[in-house]
């Protein structure tokens, strides 16, 4: 989301605050492509809050929901190709790519 917002900030000026960011983050079109990865994550959260047993299958489905959203795809459209663009562009998106399909087998 950094990487994300400097980019913003290029094309649109500076953002003055973290609460213009997060509303930025979530509502403008620009910020758009990285709320699927959001949305699991968030899910991740909830399983491991231990407010409930998460079932087996719940988390296989939820684990293999991110490694086929995790799949960089050149000139294509929507996740994907932005991710595959992110991984081009900022080594930090590369390193923590490298480290989640570790952690995801």
């Amino acid at each position: 989301m950094d990487a994300e917002g400097l980019s913003y900030e290029r094309v649109h000026g500076r953002i003055a605050s973290n609460g213009e960011f997060l509303q930025l983050v979530l509502g403008d079109s620009w910020f758009a492509w990285l709320r699927p990865l959001s949305r699991y994550v968030a899910g991740l959260d909830e399983l491991t809050e231990g407010r409930r047993i998460a079932s087996g299958t719940e988390i296989t489905a939820l684990l293999d929901a991110v490694r086929s959203l995790l799949r960089p795809s050149e000139g294509s459209e929507g996740f994907g190709g932005q991710y595959y663009d992110a991984l081009q562009r900022v080594p930090e998106v590369g390193l923590a790519h490298a480290q989640v399909k570790a952690l995801l087998g």
